[in-house]
């Protein structure tokens, strides 16, 4: 059975691609910059080490059929450097250990936002473009690796795809769902706009399925899956605030009354992103322009190029799964 590299292997996204390819037989190493035990007792191969670092590709990549790489650096503010160095430098290493080391394929954890200027997005597929303009330095890196992983696609006979997974959600998540409760039990929390417009989501277990069959497609030379990017979400588009709703409901509490229009959440937005630059400040401004504009405006994708090329299914019952988090959800609240 092939040899699979999964960067970034003990995250949300990581964790779960590697169960999936331990359980269909891979033999599987993953890399990041600590061990994780419980992954290494299930059977993955753990390397500690920083892809930001070149020697430590080349020792990850080594004697590997093929790549996941899920690590990154997500989020709205930060450092330029930070998000260029481990969004876009490590994917560099690590395509040039690639390379070197005759990698048969490469599959990489994208995002939607790489396609995000503003506007409302509406089922769109993968023929939408990169903006020409960037709100935040997240989707601009997200971008430019995307970008070269594709172009690198033939190059010493590897084949490379991208997978763009959209608010991927679940049990464990240690981003999206406890953020949303924390701020809401800090009475951060506003409601968009009319809250109505549509948003897409993907269970972790789902992503984590289309990245093994799509390092699959790879392996087994499907052309037609290399070169190219592919959305990923559950298929099911949901109201941004009955989303929001539904998880501060999920974890026993009031989702907030008050609203704000779009208009105002971005000018809010920029006068904070104004005021954290101007004068140093440190943390995450209370909103951004990309974040008010994520939350005011649709945005969902269509994945029928998934379906048809990776033959990927995402979990058909948003509600079942998620009645399965409820008692997760509850642990949350402080």
């Amino acid at each position: 059975m092939a040899r699979i590299l999964v960067t970034g292997y003990g995250g949300f996204l990581g964790r779960s691609i590697c169960r999936q390819l331990v359980a269909a037989g891979y033999h599987v190493r993953g890399i990041a910059r600590r061990h994780y035990s419980d992954l290494a007792s299930s059977g993955v191969e753990t390397i500690v080490g920083d892809v930001t670092n070149l020697q430590d590709c080349h020792i990850a990549v080594n004697r590997m059929d093929g790549i996941i790489h899920t690590a990154a650096i997500a989020g709205v503010w930060g450092p330029r450097t930070t998000f260029e160095s481990i969004n876009v430098d490590a994917t560099d290493h690590l395509l040039q250990a690639s390379i070197q080391h005759t990698v048969k394929a490469f599959v990489y954890c994208s995002s939607p936002s790489v396609t995000f200027d503003g506007k409302a997005q509406t089922n769109v597929d993968e023929s939408a473009p990169y903006p020409t303009r960037w709100l935040c330095d997240y989707p601009r890196t997200k971008a430019i690796a995307e970008s070269r992983i594709l172009d690198a696609n033939g190059k010493a006979g590897m084949l490379t795809c991208a997978l763009r997974p959209h608010l991927i959600w679940g049990e464990g998540d240690p981003h999206l769902i406890p953020r949303l409760i924390s701020r809401c039990q800090s009475g951060r929390l506003r409601r968009v706009g009319d809250g109505l417009n549509l948003i897409d989501t993907v269970h972790v277990d789902s992503a984590a399925q289309a990245h093994c069959l799509a390092i699959d497609a790879l392996l087994r030379g499907k052309n037609e899956a290399s070169g190219r990017a592919f959305f990923i979400t559950d298929g099911d588009p949901i109201g941004c605030w009955d989303w929001i709703c539904k998880i501060l409901v999920g974890a026993g509490l009031e989702p907030p009354k008050k609203q704000i229009s779009p208009r105002a959440a971005y000018l809010l937005g920029h006068a904070f992103e104004l005021a954290y630059k101007t004068f140093g400040l440190t943390g995450e401004p209370p909103m951004t322009r990309f974040v008010a504009l994520q939350l005011g405006v649709d945005h969902y994708f269509s994945i029928q190029a998934a379906r048809d090329i990776l033959g990927y299914q995402p979990i058909r019952d948003r509600d079942v799964e998620f009645a399965k988090i409820t008692d997760w959800l509850q642990t949350l609240v402080e």
